[in-house]
């Protein structure tokens, strides 16, 4: 190789980074003492960016595309070398390519437990896990705040940090809600949003964006879990006397079924049967309120209420449960009051009489008038 091609393998023509990994978050062109030809050609793919620094100082910034390097398009790095017009010579210059997707599949969760208030279970401790993803939202800052000199970098270098901030503002969320710990898990899109917004300001300081978090559990202590395990037997049982009943029943049965038990087996033998006694005579007891009829119940006429019967004012509106009665005129037989004819005899019951002290009409066969008490001839 004469000197002409070794001095022409110390300039670089193409700049460009194709990401084969799925964490890489900058790679710094290699340069290695070489020099960067003026006019070379700079390729940054979509969700790339490449940065120039130049002597410690961050100079030009390139989104995607295809850029000719020169004087033109690099304003800043120009200017910190103070070229003059029409000055074509190679240069150095540290080239950083910017990882701008998203980094999805984050996992954070709570170290130790988070101590939290509940109104129902009183002070306990949660513990939380999910995912989360972000991207680089400000190439420059990302590298004048957490790059420095590094020639690669990718997201293990800043998860634990990323991690602990999440874990630290998670403990703040849990501990100001007010939601009951056993309904957390209705409200874990809630959560989620409130953490993301929460969480943004300290991902801003690294020059990132949080763009989606999510909560996948929120669990309680194992103490606490076995006692709502219990709980929810019990609600599954339903009548824990008739529950009660058939166990003992059960037990007996197998210590019958025990033909070896010595003295005491007939200890357990009369225990049992004394035992049995008892829940016989209540079953029998219970089986007797079943099959005693239930109480009848009316219908109120004016609300509509259901009254036991027997009732003679509705509970509810306190109107009487039966109209008052009164007796036919003709044939006596009690016929509700208002009624205008006796559903007996058939005679009408509509007043027919006129009292001349007060001029009251009466019903006939009345001998005295109810309003003024005159005597009817």
């Amino acid at each position: 190789m004469g000197l002409f091609d070794f001095i022409k393998s110390q300039f670089i023509e193409v700049i460009e980074w194709t990401d084969d990994s799925l964490n890489t978050m900058v790679y710094r062109f290699p340069v290695h003492g070489k020099e960067i030809k003026m006019g070379a050609q700079l390729t940054v793919r979509e969700s790339q960016a490449a940065v120039f620094v130049n002597e410690g100082q961050v100079a030009d910034v390139f989104g995607p595309g295809r850029y000719s390097l020169d004087t033109q398009n690099m304003p800043v790095l120009t200017k910190l070398k103070s070229w003059q017009y029409g000055f074509n010579s190679p240069f150095k210059a540290e080239v950083y390519f910017v990882n701008t997707k998203q980094f999805t599949d984050q996992k954070w969760g709570t170290t130790n437990p988070v101590m939290m208030r509940d109104a129902e279970f009183g002070m306990l401790r949660l513990r939380a896990f999910g995912i989360f993803s972000f991207r680089i939202a400000d190439p420059v800052k990302f590298l004048k705040e957490i790059l420095g000199t590094n020639g690669e970098f990718d997201t293990e270098s800043i998860a634990g940090q990323l991690r602990r901030s999440i874990v630290s503002g998670i403990s703040d969320l849990l501990g100001e809600t007010k939601v009951a710990a056993i309904d957390l898990a209705m409200y874990y899109d809630e959560l989620s949003s409130q953490a993301k917004e929460k969480l943004q300001p300290r991902f801003d300081t690294y020059g990132l964006t949080l763009t989606s978090f999510f909560f996948e559990n929120i669990s309680l202590p194992e103490e606490v879990e076995k006692v709502l395990d219990k709980r929810t037997s019990m609600g599954v049982i339903g009548n824990m006397q008739q529950y009660a009943q058939y166990q003992a029943a059960e037990a007996i049965k197998d210590a019958a079924n025990n033909p070896g038990g010595g003295i005491a087996g007939a200890g357990v033998g009369l225990g049992a049967g004394a035992a049995l006694g008892n829940m016989m005579g209540e079953a029998f007891k219970t089986m007797n309120q079943l099959q005693q009829p239930m109480t009848m119940e009316d219908r109120c006429p004016g609300c509509n209420s259901r009254v036991p019967a027997g009732y003679k004012f509705c509970p509810q509106c306190g109107k009487p449960m039966a109209p008052p009665s009164e007796k036919c005129i003709k044939c006596g037989s009690e016929i509700d009051q208002g009624t205008k004819f006796c559903p007996e005899c058939g005679t009408s019951q509509a007043a027919d009489l006129v009292c001349k002290g007060c001029g009251n009409k009466l019903k006939p066969g009345s001998k005295f008038c109810p309003e003024c008490g005159n005597k009817m001839q």
